[in-house]
């Protein structure tokens, strides 16, 4: 609100701006405005004031323009926002009317606004005298010839709306419902007919509620004084309409278009006021009325206005809106003018003029209400003439006239082009520059559209009031396709009109549209007649009426298939649009579908849908059309065909398949929703398709050619449509089973195979459909007693009435081909629908049973594929006493000759039946008796022993029912096991124990026992004996052909080419099965009858086995026991006797089968010796200290004999023949366990007997240097024990395999050891030290080899794994402890003297060592010296001192290799043993070293023989160095010598002793005293080498001299005699 007073304030502002210099008073007032708005607050208190108006009237009345248009603006402002009192309006409108009398047009458009803001807000006029004032200045401003153009339509406009709001003022003061429909009036010449009666129905609908909305009420007199004032309004408008002069207005006249635009307005928009005031409706019967009649009584002479075609437009829109709104009350008057409007088509009147009369009869045709309300007003009533038939035959002769006119093929080609505008939604139009003969027949094509649109119209409205009948349920009404009886006689209201408007009109109809159709070439304008033709057959069927149904129905068949004579296949071959001649026409069967044709199809198709239960007999013409549309489609010479001189009909990239594609999509779903049919018109529909097939069976059999295909191809269209129709209607197919059933078995028992194809093709679908219903689903859980149930009998009917053709096809026919077929439907049956059979199980098994006694090979495959759907899928749903006979027909299969394949597969179906049994029957008592018991719960809480008892039974009666079962299935695989071929009997074998394996825990004791004595040990005993006597003969395989005049046969595997290696893998099966059986079962096998004297034959037939039998046999056997052992010792379950017992049986064939020749011993000893160790390693907890020495000697047996074997050629190649390394791969294994740790010995014992034996004394000075003399040189003393020379072979074995053997055998010896406990140890220790003390020894003679390498890895494995660990146990002798320790260490000391000192560092002949393996011996050699210098001597460990001196000595033994060789040999020498020295040296400096973190007693102990040998060496290394050097003269000295003293020089200044190490040295007593306790890093070594030292400082070489000069300061400072500070 503050915004408008600050708009109005600045309005004031301007208004006094303009005026103050021509009219100051004006000025002034605006200023004193200003003034007092500003302490106004709203418009209420504006309005109240009248000084703010004073000065905008006093603004306009100086009539200055801008002053004016200021005034106005404002004006406008306060009237909009009622800031002026009602009482000012009387001046206002003087204003306005001045200004209306200016002559500048914008003041005049600023007072028409100004008029419009009046009527728009509070301050409208409410008397006439100021409604005629404000009215009248609009209508002179309009009438006034100086008025520009703009001011006139504006002043129009400003009318038109202030007419508006008066009459919806009127509509609001009369408390009437408001709504204005005038938009909706007239139809849009842009839509479609069927768009246009939707819209219209809807709109009058509206229209309707818009009357009754309200509360009802008559229609009354009485008026208020604004509906006083419209109608004062109404009765002037009339009047200008009629040329006269308004005298309420106070206006002459005015152009009688407006005033009659105007009521046409006010007619379409306000129905209200003329249905409920009378004196409205008074005014509208007798005054507009009249005046329209005057209108349209004219002729062609009229001229002026009325002649005009707008006035002429507006007479016939007023007249529509009369008729169409208020036709109820003015029937009289309606009558006249729809008589006149029907007579003026036929008069000579101009063509525009018919035109707008064609479009006014359109309306009311696409309008169904507007059309109902005239058909009941004048057509059914009897004093009334008939307007609406009068009307549509009106029509009709406009569209019949396109046939004489001279321009008829023009004009239909432009009635297509309007149509299809209209299609797309746009107006049709000319061109500009079009000529007068096109205008002419563009206005001739307009007319005959509007009259095919109007009958189409017609057409539409029939059909939508037809629905409106259906949809309200008049008299039960209904649609055709709802399940009703077809036959009921309707006379409901809306009904009975429809029907006398068909009756009345049809024949009309047809003529028009029929002649169109037949014409038009248009895809629009087909599409509209044809809908039209569907939407008028469609309410003939609803209503039955059959006449005019059958009529449309034959002539849209017409417009369907075309085939054209010869003439037109040339003309369509030359037409323009053929883009491929070859595609269109064939000169055998030329079809050609014209865009026409498959939109009339398209129609049919839905009538067809729409009418299926009314069609009757009419479905002869419909199939026979529908069958030479099939025969289109599936032909490879029909075609579509364009229309050039018309759009093309829309299609995709497929051009012509797209429309067979979807006529074929139309063809099916027709026969689809067969399924809403009554049944009786299914039935009469199938009795038309068969008739339809046996018509064309009767020509196929007597013609030929193409019309012999052409009848094939109807029949195929009769079964696919039966069949179609039986799978749309399997709710209800029992009436319907034997009528497409009995057509297919007589197509069948035709003689034409492709006849017998489609039967056969159509049966295996038409039965998998029936069994695949909804009624089989619903039956598969209900009980098989069908007495009980009146629905089970109907069901068992039902399915033999399915499955009963199959048989009679296969037993009645005599052609194979019918045979084959119906097994072949029988397979798809049961794959698809078996589970749902539960009444026809025996006469399938029993057409099975006769098939596996045919002698055709492909029936017999066809049978079986049945049965292994049975056995497979089936064997669940069947019921219980059809099992057996099941069995049996797979056992027929089996025993079939014919087919090996199918008896191979038929015995592993056995195994599912097997399967089945013991699961599916066991499953079935135990929901017995969980079912029992619910029952007892609920009803005999009383009595639990008779639950008990019914439980008991029905366990008991399925037990006996599944052993029944499987004994059968036993017999037959205990037949089939002795078959004469061998695929076969190890087939059976397989599936046998297979059973008993995977189902033995269901089975009872007698049961076993009768399995194990019937049938697996006559198995047994019947494959052994036959493997014995069978012909050891080579078979020839199949012959193939013939080559060269000599017959070619399959070649046979040499492992099968003999009865008895064919027998032999049948043992081997039958004792894997046994073995099978152990393995699971052996612990309930046991508690069996006479098992012991069982077990006892199996052992001698495993050991006949393995001495006489094959090789495969023989494993087979060994596996036998093996898998017994395996799996039952570690459970406890295998007595101790069973395991002797294998033994023995072992030790007795490796006994003899030294004996055999057979290739294949070596194989099995591998696997009897493998089998060993798994025994003990399974069983070892049984084992006692006799059959452990048992198993050791049979091992050692194994071995010895191998030894004796030179005949095995693997060890040549560096290959451990196979029966050692199985002996190596069980060492492991073979380890005593706790209860058995005093076989420890025994064990290692055997082992070490197996390594290199001792042979010589070696020479005690060899090749060792000793070391140089002096006084400091401690001697070596005798060894106790002798070093054993190696013997690198033994006499028994040759020298690769004794290698071998023994290289592989270390490691696992050492594992062994490492393993045994303590105490054991002891015993053993000192032997296996000398044992790899052998092996290390071999480096010499085999430097290449890896025994010595593997001994060295051993040897270092046992000293710091075990020796640095081995402690004396509480409890134990420490006497022998400990004497046994020394024993063991004088044995490693012997070790290490022999192989550091006699094969380590020295130059070993080798001619293939590469340098990787240099290298990798120089870093063992490198690494023993590590072991021994770093974790033997520096551990804290209980070496004794004499063992310590020997282990130093030989450090400095192998460090005396350089320095104690001549010169000329020096240079000879290799790098690495130069190296080896050096590290030898530098460990005896390490040993004699002080480090804080690892010094204890023993440390210090080894530190003081070390540091005596070391200094005793460094001696006699520094002076071999001077007495070189002074030998050589000028010359040099060797590098490996030079290097030698530097490196010692550098050791000796880096070396640091402990004080207790120091005390070991041999000082003068002096220097003795020097030592404390105070200094523990001190250098007194370098004292005892002091002379050495003193000589060395005249050394040629400077390095030498440099390190001796740092020597001798670190001797200065260890003396304190350091240079003195004097003046300190």
């Amino acid at each position: 609100m503050a915004a408008f007073m600050t708009v109005l304030e600045s309005d004031l502002r301007a208004l006094s701006a303009e005026a103050r210099r021509r009219y100051p008073s004006v000025k002034d007032a605006a200023e004193h405005a200003i003034l007092k708005l500003r302490s106004m607050a709203s418009p209420d208190e504006i309005a109240h004031n009248e000084d703010i108006l004073r000065i905008f009237l006093m603004a306009c009345e100086v009539k200055n323009v801008k002053l004016s248009v200021i005034g106005l603006s404002c004006l406008q402002k306060l009237i909009s926002h009622d800031a002026i009192a009602p009482s000012a309006l009387k001046e206002i409108l003087f204003t306005l009317k001045e200004h209306g009398e200016m002559a500048d047009e914008s003041i005049q458009l600023k007072t028409l606004q100004t008029i419009l803001v009046i009527f728009q807000s509070r301050l409208r006029p409410d008397n006439e005298e100021n409604m005629a004032h404000a009215l009248g200045i609009c209508l002179r401003l309009l009438e006034n010839n100086r008025s520009s153009d703009s001011v006139r339509n504006t002043a129009a406009a400003t009318f038109r709306q202030a007419v508006a709001l008066i009459f919806d003022h009127v509509v609001c003061a009369e408390s009437l419902p408001a709504g204005k429909f005038g938009s909706g009036g007239y139809v849009s010449r842009t839509n479609s007919v069927t768009s246009d009666v939707s819209r219209n129905i809807k709109r009058l609908e509206l229209l309707e509620l818009e009357v009754i909305s309200g509360e009802p009420s008559l229609m009354r007199e009485t008026l208020t004084k604004p509906g006083k004032l419209g109608l004062c309004l109404l009765e002037d408008l009339t009047t200008l309409a009629a040329g006269g002069s308004a005298i309420w207005l106070r206006v002459g006249s005015i152009q009688r278009s407006f005033a009659l635009d105007l009521l046409e307005f006010v007619l379409s928009n306000y129905v209200v006021l003329f249905r409920t005031l009378i004196p409205f409706e008074q005014v509208l019967r007798h005054q507009i009325c009249s005046l329209l009649m005057t209108s349209l009584r004219t002729n062609s002479e009229i001229e002026g206005e009325l002649g005009e075609p707008y006035f002429r437009r507006l007479v016939l829109r007023s007249v529509a809106h009369i008729i169409r709104l208020y036709s109820s009350s003015l029937t009289t008057e309606s009558e006249v003018f729809l008589s006149m409007l029907v007579r003026v088509i036929a008069m000579d009147l101009p063509l525009w003029h018919r035109i707008l009369v064609l479009e006014i009869l359109r309306g009311f045709c696409v309008e169904a209400r507007t059309l109902r309300i005239l058909f009941q007003n004048f057509d059914l009533h009897p004093n009334n003439s008939n307007i609406v038939e009068g009307m549509v035959k009106a029509l009709a002769r406009v569209v019949s006239s396109v046939q004489y006119l001279e321009t008829g093929e023009e004009s239909l080609a432009a009635v297509a082009g309007m149509f299809s505008s209209k299609a797309k939604g746009i107006e049709w139009s000319l061109d500009n520059d079009a000529s007068n003969a096109t205008v002419l027949v563009a206005s001739e094509a307009h007319a005959i559209t509007l009259a095919i649109e109007g009958i189409l119209g017609v057409v539409f409205a029939v059909a939508t009031l037809t629905d409106e009948a259906v949809d309200d349920g008049e008299n039960q009404l209904e649609s055709p396709r709802c399940d009703t009886d077809p036959t009921r006689n309707y006379t409901g209201t809306t009904a009975t009109l429809c029907m006398s408007m068909v009756d009345s009109m049809w024949l009309t109809i047809l003529d028009a549209l029929s002649l169109i159709l037949m014409k038009s070439q248009g895809e629009a304008i087909i599409l509209e007649i044809l809908k039209g033709y569907q939407a008028f057959t469609q309410a003939c069927g609803v209503l039955h009426a059959v006449e005019p149904l059958n009529s449309f129905l034959a002539s849209l068949c017409k417009f369907t298939i075309y085939i054209p004579n010869e003439a037109e296949k040339r003309s369509i071959i030359l037409s323009p649009s053929s883009k491929r001649a070859e595609q269109l026409v064939d000169q055998r069967e030329g079809i050609v579908l014209t865009p026409k044709n498959v939109q009339a199809l398209r129609t049919l198709f839905n009538i067809a849908h729409r009418l299926q239960n009314v069609l009757g007999p009419s479905w002869v013409l419909v199939l026979d059309t529908l069958s030479a549309l099939d025969r289109a489609i599936h032909s490879l010479h029909a075609t579509t065909q364009e229309v050039p001189t018309v759009p093309k009909l829309s299609r995709d990239s497929s051009g012509q398949y797209s429309d067979f594609n979807v006529l074929s999509s139309l063809n099916s779903q027709l026969f689809e929703s067969s399924a809403l049919m009554h049944v009786a018109a299914v039935q009469s529909l199938l009795s038309a398709l068969r008739q339809l097939s046996r018509q064309s069976m009767a020509t196929t059999l007597s013609s030929i050619g193409q019309t012999s295909n052409q009848k094939v191809g109807s029949i195929s269209f009769s079964v696919e449509r039966m069949l179609c129709i039986l799978i749309s209607n399997l709710h209800r197919v029992e009436p319907l089973w034997d009528e497409v059933v009995g057509h297919f078995l007589e197509l069948a028992d035709s003689s034409n195979p492709q006849l017998q194809s489609m039967a056969l093709d159509a049966l295996d679908k038409a039965i998998c459909a029936v069994l695949g219903s909804d009624q089989f689903q619903n039956t598969s859980s209900k009980s098989l007693d069908a007495s009980n149930d009146l629905h089970d009998q109907s069901m068992f009917r039902m399915e033999c009435a399915v499955i009963s053709p199959l048989n009679d096809l296969y037993s009645l026919s005599q052609n194979f081909d019918v045979r084959a077929g119906s097994l072949k439907i029988l397979v798809h049956v049961l794959e698809r629908h078996g589970e749902k059979l539960r009444y026809s199980w025996p006469n399938i098994l029993e057409m099975l049973r006769s098939v596996a006694l045919a002698s055709e090979k492909d029936l017999i495959a066809l049978g079986f594929q049945s049965l292994r759907v049975i056995m497979n899928d089936g064997l669940p749903t069947i019921p219980a006493q059809c099992v057996q006979e099941c069995i049996d027909v797979a056992g027929a299969y089996s025993a079939q000759k014919t087919e090996l394949n199918i008896s191979l597969t038929a015995i592993g179906l056995l195994w599912t039946a097997t399967d089945f049994i013991v699961k599916g029957l066991t499953r079935s008592s135990e929901e017995g008796f969980v079912t029992d018991q619910r029952n007892y719960v609920k009803k005999e809480e009383a009595t639990p022993e008779s639950h008990e008892k019914v439980t008991d039974a029905t366990y008991l009666a399925n037990t006996v029912e599944r052993d029944k079962l499987l004994f059968s299935v036993f017999s037959l695989l205990h037949k089939l096991g002795a078959d004469e071929r061998p695929e076969v009997r190890n087939s059976a074998i397989r599936m046998l124990f297979q059973t008993l394996g995977s189902h033995g825990q269901k089975l009872s004791k007698s049961m076993w026992e009768d399995c194990l004595w019937n049938y697996v040990s006559p198995t047994l005993d019947h494959a052994s004996h036959l493997a014995a006597t069978s012909s050891k003969d080579e078979w020839q395989g199949k012959e193939l052909g013939t080559r060269k005049g000599k017959a070619v046969h399959m070649l046979i595997h040499h492992s099968r080419n003999t009865a008895q290696k064919q027998w032999d893998e049948t043992l081997v099966l039958v004792l894997g099965g046994i073995t099978r059986i152990l393995r699971s079962f052996f612990p309930f096998l046991r508690s069996l009858r006479n098992f012991q004297s069982g077990w006892e034959s199996l052992l001698v037939f495993v050991k006949n086995s393995i001495l006489n039998g094959s090789k495969e046999v023989a494993l087979a056997a060994i596996n036998c026991l093996q898998s017994t052992v395996v799996s039952h010792s570690p459970k406890g379950n295998l007595p101790v006797t069973y395991i002797r017992s294998i033994l023995d049986i072992y030790e007795d064939v490796l006994q003899q089968s030294h004996k055999s020749s057979d290739h294949y011993v070596g194989k099995v000893k591998q696997e009897i010796l493998h089998g060993l160790g798994e025994v003990y390693a399974q069983a070892q907890g049984m084992f006692d200290n006799d059959m452990y020495k048992q198993l050791i000697l049979v091992i050692d047996s194994a071995v010895k004999e191998a030894r004796t074997t030179n005949s095995n050629f693997e060890a040549e190649y560096g290959h451990v023949p196979p029966v050692l390394r199985i002996i190596l791969e069980i060492l492991p294994q073979l380890r005593p366990a706790a209860h058995l740790s005093s076989m420890w010995m025994l064990l290692l014992t055997n082992l070490l007997q197996y390594l290199p034996a001792a042979d010589a004394l070696l020479d005690e000075n060899g090749d060792d240097a000793k070391p140089a003399g002096n006084s400091n040189h401690i001697p070596e003393k005798k060894r106790e024990g002798s070093i054993l020379k190696v013997k690198l072979a033994s006499p028994t074995m040759g020298y690769n395999t004794y290698k071998l053997f023994a290289e592989r055998l270390v490691p696992v010896l050492v594992d062994l050891f490492v393993q045994a406990p303590v105490t054991e140890k002891y015993n053993i220790f000192p032997g296996v030290i000398q044992s790899l003390g052998r092996c290390m020894t071999t480096r010499r003679d085999d430097p290449d080899g890896t025994l010595w390498k593997q001994a060295v890895d051993g040897f270092h494995r046992i000293l710091i794994d075990d020796v640095r660990k081995l402690k004396p146990t509480p409890g134990t002798d420490l006497t022998i402890t400990r004497s046994s320790r020394i024993h063991v260490w004088k044995e490693v000391a012997d070790v290490y003297e022999l192989f550091l000192v006699g094969h380590c560092g020295r130059a070993l002949p080798s001619n293939t060592l590469s340098a990787t393996a240099q290298q990798t011996d120089e870093s063992l050699e490198m690494n023993i010296l590590e072991v021994l210098g770093d974790k033997i001597l520096r551990s804290e460990s209980d070496i004794p001192p004499d063992i310590l001196q020997r282990l130093i000595s030989t450090l400095d033994r192998c460090a005396s290799r350089t320095c104690c060789l001549p010169l000329e040999t020096v240079e000879l020498m290799p790098p690495h043993c130069s190296r080896f020295s050096l590290t030898c040296l530098q460990k005896l400096f390490s040993l004699s070293g002080y480090e804080v973190s690892d010094w204890n007693s023993a440390r210090s102990e080894v530190s003081k023989i070390s540091i005596r040998t070391l200094m005793s060496r460094c001696d006699f290394i520094l002076r071999k160095f001077l007495a070189d050097e002074n030998d050589m003269g000028k010359h040099s000295l060797p590098t490996a010598r030079l290097d030698e003293v530097i490196f010692v020089l550098q050791e000796l200044a880096n070396l640091v002793i402990h004080p207790e190490t120091a005390s070991s040295l041999p000082l003068h007593p002096y220097l003795q005293e020097g030592v404390t306790l105070e200094n523990l890093r001190r250098r007194s070594h370098l004292l005892v080498l002091f002379p050495s030292f003193c000589e060395l400082v005249v050394s040629r070489e400077l390095r030498v001299r440099e390190l001796v000069q740092v020597l001798l300061r670190l001797i200065t400072a260890e003396l304190g005699l350091q240079k003195l500070d004097f003046n300190g």
